[in-house]
Parts: structure tokens; C-alpha cells; sequence
């Protein structure tokens, strides 16, 4: 049996310490580079495990390197034998050994780490695959032992061995499907179905359900977005003492860094996809 974090949350007199674990991305856009940029604009003092080497842009992945489980294990063993850790965001995984390394921190670290932010990363915007095929299912058995699951449409149907939502009420089935696997909380994040001017996510946890709205921003430069969005909730989680209202902030100020993205030229991906930056977001946030 696994264990439902985030049942209580306190918020914190000081900043809090958030923990990524998982890849690198060269390109600065994703992985963990995204995840302590989104956390140092956010407040929070990041740290970080590596997963994965990837040579890496924003026009893709062409080589994955998986960092050894032992090295992965000494990693996390040796950060958290000297540094408290106030909130985990799990990215990359990559293979079945890591997961089953992460699980078993989790698993022993149960009462020490409040929140737990899991992003499925499985195939990343460009269509390069992330996670091995055998790895799908230990990365469901992962989810127990989460607060909270932020897929995206496709990465919820390759949790579910389903096709991918394309309407609203898929979505909501999807979410309670992956409720029923374990997971305490589900985020299933609605971009990829298109549609009007506005992009709608659905929150699922045990006081039911919200869709979160937002704009549908202009821009083809999203890269790296998933990975925002999950450690900006990590990151904002201990400061409002609740997971839904980290999520309302977290996209909000998400909509605030797609929109600055456009002025940072950075990378020639697919149709000119280039990387967002966390602090473009901070004026939206504070209502600027």
C-alpha cells in the first residue's frame, strides 16, 4: 500500500526547499534547469536529483543517457541526510530501475516529505520518447505515493493503455481511472485538445472536481511548459498550504511566461518552438 501524501500542509516562515528529480535539458527549457529556474522565481530554494543526461534543444531529444540507479540513489541519499526537504517534484524517470529507486525514497521518506508533485514525462513536445516502454507500468505504480499527477491528454492515455481524450468528458473518465490506480489528487491538462480561445484543465481529488480556465496563449514557444507548470506547483504548495490553490497560481502564472515568451528568441524548434522563462510570469502572479 502506498501513501497519500499532502493530507496536511503548513505554511512555511521560511522559504522552502523544493526537490527536482529528474533530467537534464542543455537547452535550459526543461527537465530540471526548468524546474530550479521556476523554483528560484517562485521563492522557493531548489535542489535537484539528475535521472537522465539528454543532448538536448528545442527542436528535440537525440540522445538519452539514463544515470545509474546506484548514482541516482547516492544522489538522493546524501542531499537528504543533510538538507531538509520541504517538497518533491518527480520529472524524468526514464527507466523501470529509477522508478523503483524513487518509489523506495518515497516509500521510507513518507512521513518527512509532505508533498509530493508528480509530471508523467513520457514523450517529450517534439515527439522523442522519455520513458522506456516497460517502465509504464512501475510508473503507475508510482502513483500512490504522490499528492498530486499532472498529465497531460496523451500521457494520460499511455497510463491508462487508452487512446487519448478528445473532449472534455474523456478527460473526466481518464481522471477517475487514474484515481482508482492510487492516485490522491489527478491535474489532466486539456492544451492538447485545441478548440476556442480558452484551454480548460480538470481537478480530481476526494472533494471532486474544478476545471481550471485559462487563456489560450498565442505562442508557439511552450517548451518545457509541462515542466513549469508541475514545479511551480511544488514551488508555490508549502507557501499557500494547498494543493488546489498552488495549481489557480501556478497557471496563472504560467499564462504570465507564455506570454513574455515570445521576446526571448531562444531556439529554432518545430515551427519556431522556443522555451518559456519562469520569471516572465511573476508580473501576471502579482496581478501586474
Amino acid at each position: 500500500a502506498g501513501h497519500r501524501y499532502g493530507a496536511t500542509m503548513t505554511a512555511l516562515p521560511r522559504p522552502p526547499v523544493a526537490l527536482s528529480v529528474a533530467g537534464s535539458d542543455p537547452s535550459g527549457g526543461a527537465g530540471i534547469q526548468a524546474d530550479l529556474k521556476t523554483f528560484s522565481a517562485l521563492g522557493a530554494y531548489g535542489t535537484c536529483v539528475i535521472t537522465a543526461l539528454t543532448a538536448q534543444s528545442t527542436r528535440g531529444v537525440t540522445l538519452v543517457h539514463e544515470v545509474p540507479v546506484d548514482v541516482v540513489r547516492a544522489q538522493v541519499e546524501t542531499l537528504v541526510g543533510d538538507v531538509r526537504i520541504d517538497v518533491v517534484k518527480v520529472g524524468m524517470l526514464a527507466s523501470a530501475a529509477t522508478i523503483e529507486t524513487v518509489l523506495a525514497f518515497l516509500d521510507k521518506r513518507s512521513d518527512a516529505v509532505p508533498v509530493v508533485v508528480l509530471d508523467p514525462v513520457m514523450v517529450s513536445t517534439a515527439g522523442s520518447r522519455l520513458l522506456a516502454e516497460d517502465a509504464v507500468e512501475p510508473m503507475r505504480q508510482l502513483l500512490p505515493y504522490v499528492s498530486l499527477i499532472t498529465p497531460n491528454v496523451p500521457e494520460a492515455a499511455v497510463l491508462l493503455d487508452a487512446d487519448p481524450a478528445e473532449d472534455l468528458d474523456t478527460m473526466r473518465a481518464q481522471a477517475i481511472a487514474l484515481r482508482e490506480l492510487g492516485a490522491a489528487r489527478v491535474l489532466v491538462k486539456g492544451g492538447h485538445l485545441g478548440g476556442d480561445a480558452h484551454a480548460t484543465d480538470l481537478w480530481l481529488d476526494d472533494a471532486g472536481e474544478q476545471l481550471l480556465t485559462g487563456p489560450r496563449v498565442a505562442t508557439v514557444n511552450t517548451h518545457g511548459t509541462g515542466c513549469a507548470l508541475s514545479s511551480a506547483i511544488a514551488a508555490l504548495a508549502p507557501r499557500t498550504g494547498s494543493l488546489l490553490e498552488a495549481t489557480r497560481q501556478a497557471k496563472t502564472w504560467l499564462t504570465g511566461t507564455l506570454r513574455a515568451a515570445d521576446a526571448l528568441h531562444i531556439g529554432h524548434g518545430a515551427a519556431d518552438k522556443g522555451a518559456v522563462h519562469g520569471f516572465g510570469g511573476l508580473g501576471q502572479l502579482r496581478g501586474g
